[in-house]
């Protein structure tokens, strides 16, 4: 779909955006009935009651009429793999096998970079069907599987953060780079990505199984040298991987401690999964403001375990959530709340709708230290949004009917809806996609 910048637009619709954690704050969202959304040059001009902003409008200003449908800001998802996107719902005992099956075989095609473009721009329909406007995502090793991902996104005026995977050991030797090979490809792709446009980079060692000590030692260089970056990798997923860590570095005090030991617990370091984290490794990640990317569907689908949302919000750890394809089942984020809020239930808490829903959004912002650029609809942020109808499909029209309360309805949209449900998607104030069109 071609990209049509826009001057100065308005959108009516009910409005849905936070401004705190609802588990910690009784006044954390704001919600209009009968909202308007106001949008010049991509950026969030303001959102309130119709009634009240539309005389503010200069004559003549298009008003593009959602009403019956809800306007929220678009969907973030902290961590997920476009290699694998080819290899979703692939079988496997558990995460080690999937990995030596499916993963490193699927990922060596992406040395070809045309191949990588292709899969890229699938990945990223994919993200904008489901209402997802920014991720955080892994390449492959191969550098130019990161340049045909940032290439395709920015084509798009997208908001992604993405980054190389580094591995030099416990791999096939097709999918090995080197320790310094490793650190200088991802200094070399920091300098000609990150802050370009709206890109972003990751310095992104996969796990500390397929990272040498050099390797995760000259990461954490980067990280230093590099402190606006970001960093992602995987921790405390399964439980014969931690008892691989374990073997690898006899040591260290926990799994994340590796990764604390080398300088990469700070602000902007995303972890994903932290499932088997203990009291102090929670303690550590709120200390050094690192962040917990959720990931339930591929927790469910490899039989990890069961993410504890009281201990970690017992320890205030910024926390996202995150479909991780291909190891999870869908780029729904709307799917990704509905597996979250049963494994909630499942730890014996319970997790409202409008806690998923700032997971997914403000949340999300806030775990990556990028609130005020997007995540809701405060004045100067990116205009990210989707449109999400409660008609999409017989079942949500009729449920959503008899729907008493917002959380009636946005539990509803999170426990029955997926891409069908979302009606457009905006980024950067750019219709981006728009239900049963191209």
């Amino acid at each position: 779909m071609s990209i049509v910048p826009v001057s100065l637009q308005a959108y009516r619709a009910s409005l849905l955006h936070f401004h705190a954690d609802p588990a910690f704050s009784e006044e954390a969202h704001t919600f209009h009935l009968d909202g308007l959304l106001i949008v010049a040059d991509g950026k969030v001009v303001a959102a309130g009651e119709h009634d009240r902003l539309l005389p503010t409008l200069p004559a003549g200003t298009e008003v593009i009429d959602y009403r019956g449908k809800l306007i929220v800001p678009g969907f973030i998802d902290t961590h997920l793999h476009f290699p694998q996107t080819e290899m979703i719902a692939s079988p496997a005992p558990g995460l080690l096998p999937w990995l030596e099956t499916y993963t490193f075989p699927t990922e060596r095609a992406f040395e070809d970079p045309v191949h990588a473009r292709n899969v890229a721009e699938f990945f990223l329909d994919e993200l904008l069907r489901c209402g997802t406007t920014t991720a955080m995502v892994y390449g492959s090793v191969h550098p130019q599987s990161v340049d045909a991902f940032f290439g395709a996104s920015e084509a798009r005026g997208l908001r992604m953060v993405a980054g190389k995977v580094m591995m030099d050991r416990n791999c096939p030797e097709f999918l090995r780079d080197t320790a310094e090979s490793g650190a200088r490809d991802s200094e070399a792709l920091i300098l000609r990505w990150h802050k370009r446009g709206r890109s972003l980079y990751a310095i992104t060692p996969r796990f500390v199984p397929t990272s040498s000590n050099e390797q995760v030692h000259l990461a954490g260089e980067l990280a230093r040298a590099y402190p606006d970056t970001f960093l992602q990798t995987h921790v405390s997923e399964n439980e014969d991987e931690c008892r691989w860590v374990r073997e690898l570095h006899p040591q260290a005090r926990s799994y994340l401690d590796v990764y604390d030991h080398y300088g990469m617990l700070r602000p902007r370091a995303m972890f994903g999964h932290c499932i088997w984290l203990d009291e102090r490794d929670r303690a550590r990640m709120a200390e050094t403001d690192s962040a917990a990317a959720i990931c339930p569907t591929s927790n469910l689908f490899l039989g990890s375990g069961l993410f504890d949302f009281e201990k970690a919000d017992a320890a205030r750890v910024p926390l996202s959530l995150a479909t991780d394809v291909g190891g999870g089942t869908s780029f729904s984020m709307l799917q990704t709340m509905n597996e979250a809020y049963k494994v909630a239930r499942l730890k014996g808490s319970y997790l409202p709708a409008l806690r998923m829903f700032y997971l997914a959004t403000l949340g999300a912002a806030r775990a990556m230290q990028l609130e005020g650029v997007i995540g809701n609809f405060a004045p100067g942020t990116e205009a990210d949004f989707i449109v999400l109808d409660k008609k999409a499909t017989p079942l949500l029209e009729r449920r959503t009917a008899a729907c008493q309360s917002l959380e009636e309805l946005l539990f509803a949209l999170a426990l029955l809806g997926d891409d069908r449900a979302v009606a457009a998607t905006y980024s950067g104030g750019a219709c981006v996609h728009v239900r049963g069109q191209g």
